[in-house]
């Protein structure tokens, strides 16, 4: 089963480290990601760019708007995103408690909607008869 962990942090909370927690810190994560890796449950990793370089686009009226930065008024922004292969969502909680990542973020985890998306997410898209 495919599991979709959105990261979500609090950037000034990672801006406070000093330069040697970290990097202590991203070891630790990088580490725990190689053990992910090593069993077989880790299927890709995307790190964000800061919430700041980010657009919104919504439709409304007729027209689509474009608006700097994340749609919601919050503290904690999406940081990264990280797709497992596990064998169920309670296995994926398991393992991401384990993550040293969730000592500064804010871990969601959905299950992939594979079903709906098989058509997709192929080189050549096919066509029904």
């Amino acid at each position: 089963m495919k599991i979709l962990c959105l990261s979500y942090i609090e950037e000034q909370k990672f801006d406070r480290m000093s330069e040697s927690e970290r990097a202590t810190f991203i070891g630790e994560c990088l580490a725990y990601d190689n053990d992910l890796r090593k069993n077989g449950h880790f299927v890709r990793l995307e790190g964000l760019q800061s919430a700041r370089t980010a657009k919104t686009l919504r439709y409304r009226s007729g027209k689509v708007s474009i608006t700097d930065g994340p749609f919601a008024e919050t503290k904690e922004q999406i940081g990264g995103i990280l797709l497992l292969d596990t064998q169920n969502l309670h296995h994926a909680t398991e393992l991401m408690s384990k993550h040293p990542g969730i000592r500064v973020a804010t871990f969601e985890m959905r299950p992939i909607d594979e079903q709906s998306t098989e058509n997709v997410n192929t080189s050549e898209p096919r066509i029904e008869k």
